[in-house]
């Protein structure tokens, strides 16, 4: 006889696998089934090589490629904040026992046709070219007020109420050049439109705070990858829904729906709010420009290339386990605005030439009809054009709150030491972030 679960659960998406660890966590007897015969739909790891060509109707891989095997090439890859959202959940159910977690190498921008290294600290402001000898000067009292501000502290707001005033009339405060405003706001408070300069400017000071207490915690960057990609993440939450009594069914057509929580099984409860292109790049060489990074997240403002919509690179390598001795994956992503998708992109793959193979895919991005109360049928968006999970983050809080009526809390971590302020997100000052963080490899440059 089959056994009763809780929650029924279609698709084996990353959102969907971490809704589902959460789920578990709380006492919940959760069901995953998938009509693919993998894990991840849309965000799987394809694995040997010679799926991911034979996916994209494409002749190879030649031998130069190394063993197929050795490749496990993510479709929609994302990187973590190390103090961010995800990591919190992923401490909260205790899935970080199935997992190894490395430092991404290098977080940069794009300006004037090549990439440049993020300043987040007073001594990588001195040292960056993206600013003249008086924009590092207002940069270095901006970055203070920001890093030091807090909400409850009026001392501490310079006479800026941050409910009323805006991001942009803090900018004009401290005299922040234009230049300056777009990778402050684009590539450390990770700000996918310029929308954010009319309104208040609380949340971007609380974006930068994470950006810069991420990238303390280990140094290089602010951003981790799993090694062997993010299929470990799937695989570990599988892990955990069955210690919890819960099931994967993969591989199982789907007759009739009464809840469901991803898009495809339900196309007549969503629509389409924009198309997304996504290009899987293989390369045998770091990208230029990046200190030979073997891992790394550049972000192209929209205003460099007179968008509307940023243009995201992800790269990780054999560093991670991901590809053999020497070989590297890159995709470069964005929100299609033309009808020429790849050539909107072009200034990104022109980053990484050479490129050995490159596979394209074009790709609606679904958002809910509704918000599934009344029906009782719960739907995610799909995934986002960023190389991060902020976004799908706030997705997967939204439909915990839409399923169970209330805001996600993850009070009680394993070992934690203060925390993040549940309501708003913000960290109070005399609270340390909890330390129980995902394990790092030697090399991952802790501190």
């Amino acid at each position: 006889n089959m056994p009763e679960y809780d929650v029924i659960v279609l698709g084996t998406g990353l959102k969907e696998c971490i809704l589902s660890g959460i789920l578990s966590a709380n006492g919940k007897r959760v069901l995953h089934i998938d009509r693919n015969p993998y894990y991840g739909g849309e965000s799987a790891s394809i694995s040997p090589l010679e799926e991911l060509y034979k996916k994209f109707n494409v002749p190879g891989p030649g031998k130069a490629m190394g063993q197929g095997r050795h490749w496990s090439v993510d479709l929609v890859p994302k990187f973590l904040l190390a103090s961010g959202p995800l990591v919190q959940m992923l401490l909260y159910t205790e899935v970080t026992r199935y997992l190894d977690f490395k430092v991404v190498e290098g977080s940069f921008v794009y300006r004037g046709g090549r990439v440049h290294r993020v300043p987040c600290t007073e001594a990588q402001a001195q040292a960056s070219d993206l600013m003249g000898r008086f924009d590092k000067r207002r940069f270095r009292k901006f970055l203070l007020f920001a890093l030091n501000f807090d909400e409850s502290d009026r001392r501490r707001h310079h006479e800026l109420d941050p409910q009323r005033r805006t991001a942009r009339d803090v900018f004009r405060h401290f005299d922040l050049g234009s230049e300056v405003v777009e990778f402050v706001g684009h590539a450390v408070a990770l700000h996918s439109s310029d929308e954010y300069l009319e309104q208040p400017f609380l949340q971007t000071m609380r974006r930068i705070q994470l950006y810069a207490e991420s990238q303390d915690r280990y140094g290089h960057s602010p951003y981790l990858y799993p090694l062997y990609g993010l299929g470990e993440l799937l695989q570990a939450f599988g892990r955990l829904s069955t210690d919890h009594g819960g099931g994967y069914l993969l591989n199982h057509p789907v007759e009739d729906i009464t809840a469901c929580r991803t898009p495809p099984y339900v196309p007549e409860r969503v629509r389409s709010a924009a198309r997304l292109i996504r290009v899987v790049c293989l390369l045998n060489h770091p990208i230029r420009d990046t200190e030979d990074a073997k891992s790394c997240y550049i972000i192209i403002p929209q205003t460099q290339l007179r968008r509307k919509s940023d243009i995201y690179i992800c790269m990780v390598s054999y560093a991670h386990n991901i590809a053999p001795e020497g070989k590297y994956v890159a995709v470069v992503s964005t929100t299609v605005e033309t009808s020429n998708p790849e050539r909107e992109v072009q200034p990104g793959l022109e980053l990484l030439e050479p490129i050995v193979q490159k596979f394209v895919s074009i790709t609606s991005f679904f958002v809910p009809l509704d918000d599934g109360r009344r029906s009782q049928i719960f739907v995610s968006r799909s995934y986002d054009a960023s190389a991060h999970f902020e976004t799908e983050c706030e997705d997967i809080r939204d439909m915990y709150r839409r399923m169970m009526g209330s805001e996600l809390s993850l009070r009680g971590l394993r070992g934690e030491q203060g925390g993040r302020d549940e309501a708003s997100g913000q960290r109070s000052a005399q609270q340390p972030p909890p330390s129980d963080l995902p394990a790092c490899s030697a090399s991952c440059g802790r501190r």
